[in-house]
C-alpha cells in the first residue's frame, strides 16, 4: 500500500491512472511554460523563520473567506474538465470540499452541470464564468447559478483569447476523447478509469451541452468554444455582469496593480492574483511575485487572495504571510481526485492541512491571524527591478 506524505505522492498515482491527454491538460503551461514552472519554484525563493518556546496548544487554521467560515483559507479552484479526469469529477470533489469545510468553485466548462453538483451536495459552492459572446446563454447560466443557490460569482478575467497550449493541440484535447489510434493505445493502458467513466453521469461539458443553441453533442462544441469566448471584455461589462448577478463578487485573473486598483472601483469583493496557472500568457510573472504589489495598491479595501502555484501547506503559509487572505489549490486536487477520486481530494486537503498547521506552528503562530511577514525571509528584490 502507497503511503502518501505529500501532493507529489498522489501526482504519481495520478499519472499512472489517468489517460496522458487529461493528464497533460492539468500538467502543462502555454508556450515554453515558463510561468507555470515558476509559479512554483518562486516559493522556493521565500524562506520561513523558525521561533521556538512559544505554547504551541490550541492552534487553529480556521479562517473566512468572503465572510464565509472556512477550516483553512484555501478553496479549490475552478478546474476545466474535472469529470475526465475522474468520473462524476466535479461532484466528488465538490463532496470532499464540504466535509473538509473549505469552498468548491465550479467551473463553466465543467463536465458535471451546475445541476448536478447541487443536487449532490447541501453546501452552497462558488460558481466561476467565462464571458462569452451570446449574452443570452451568459444570462441564463448566471440564472442557473443563482437557482442553485451558489454563494459566489467567480468572473474569469484573463481567457478572452485562449493561450496556446501545445499539449492539447498535439494530444487533440476533447470531451470525451476522440478515438485515434493513439488515443486508444493509450486508455488501454488505463482500464480502471475507462470502467469508472462508463457509468458517470456525464462525459461531456454538462453546463453547455443542450444548453446553447445548436449544440446538442460534443461534436459541434470544439468549434463553439474556439468562437466564444468574449473577445470584448471590459470593465463595463464586468460592473454590468456584477450588477446582474446581485451577490458575492470574486475576479481572477489579477496580475497587475492598475487592474486590481480596476476591480476595487467595480466593486469586487475579492479579487484572484492569478496567471491562470501559467496557460494564458507565458512570460508573465508567478502570482506569488506579483501578489506584494498587488497588496500595496488595495491594501485592506479589498480582500485579495491567490491562485497559481500552491503545491504544499508552506506555500499556503507563505502567500498568507506576505499578506492573502486566501488561496486556491488546482492542480493539487485534480491529483488526488485522478488518483482516489474522492478520497484523493479529501487526502490533498489533508496533507495540505497538516503541512499548514505544522509550518505555522514551528514559525511560532497558533491562528491564521497571526501570520505576516515578520515569519518570512523575503530577498529584497524578490519581486524584480525593472526599468521604468
Amino acid at each position: 500500500m502507497t503511503v502518501i506524505t505529500c501532493i507529489d505522492d498522489l501526482k504519481r498515482i495520478y499519472e499512472r491512472r489517468v489517460p496522458r491527454m487529461f493528464f497533460d491538460y492539468a500538467e502543462s503551461g502555454s508556450w515554453t511554460e515558463q510561468t507555470f514552472r515558476e509559479n512554483t519554484s518562486d516559493f522556493e525563493d521565500i524562506y520561513l523563520r523558525q521561533r521556538v518556546a512559544v505554547d504551541m496548544s490550541g492552534r487553529s487554521t480556521a479562517s473566512q473567506m468572503i465572510g464565509q467560515d472556512v477550516a483553512m483559507p484555501v478553496a479549490l479552484a475552478p478546474v476545466g474538465l474535472t469529470g475526465m479526469q475522474c468520473a462524476d469529477g466535479e461532484i466528488k470533489a465538490a463532496r470532499a470540499a464540504e466535509k473538509f469545510g473549505v469552498p468548491f468553485t465550479l467551473s463553466t466548462m465543467s463536465i458535471n452541470s451546475i445541476e448536478d453538483v447541487a443536487e449532490a451536495t447541501t453546501a452552497p459552492f462558488w460558481f466561476q464564468l467565462y464571458t462569452m459572446r451570446d449574452t443570452d446563454y451568459v444570462s441564463r447560466l448566471i440564472q442557473r447559478a443563482k437557482d442553485a443557490k451558489c454563494s459566489a460569482l467567480v468572473i474569469t478575467l484573463d481567457l478572452q483569447i485562449l493561450g496556446q497550449r501545445h499539449k492539447d493541440l498535439k494530444n487533440g484535447l476533447s470531451a470525451p476523447p476522440k478515438l485515434t489510434p493513439s488515443t486508444i493505445a493509450n486508455l488501454m493502458t488505463k482500464w480502471r478509469w475507462g470502467i469508472e467513466m462508463l457509468g458517470a453521469k456525464r462525459r461531456n461539458f454538462g453546463n453547455i451541452v443542450g444548453h446553447v443553441d445548436g449544440i446538442s453533442d460534443s461534436k459541434d462544441l470544439g468549434a463553439w468554444t474556439a468562437e466564444s469566448f468574449d473577445p470584448t471584455l471590459d470593465w463595463d461589462k464586468v460592473a454590468k455582469i456584477k450588477e446582474e448577478w446581485g451577490g458575492k463578487v470574486i475576479l481572477k485573473g489579477i496580475l497587475d496593480a492598475e487592474d486590481a486598483k480596476m476591480a476595487l472601483k467595480v466593486g469586487a469583493d475579492a479579487i484572484i492574483v492569478s496567471n491562470h496557472g501559467g496557460r494564458q500568457l507565458d512570460g508573465a510573472m508567478s502570482s506569488i511575485r506579483a501578489l506584494p504589489s498587488i497588496l500595496e495598491a488595495v491594501g485592506d479595501q479589498v480582500e485579495v487572495h491567490l491562485d497559481s502555484g500552491i503545491r504544499s501547506g508552506q506555500d499556503i503559509l507563505k502567500a498568507l504571510a506576505m499578506g492573502a487572505s486566501g488561496t486556491y489549490i488546482g492542480r493539487a486536487f485534480v491529483y488526488g481526485l485522478g488518483a482516489m477520486g474522492e478520497a484523493g481530494v479529501t487526502k490533498a486537503l489533508e496533507v495540505l492541512h497538516k503541512e499548514l498547521d505544522t509550518s505555522m506552528a514551528l514559525c511560532g503562530r497558533r491562528r491564521i491571524d497571526e501570520l505576516g511577514r515578520d515569519v518570512l525571509l523575503i530577498p529584497e528584490d524578490f519581486e524584480g527591478r525593472w526599468q521604468a
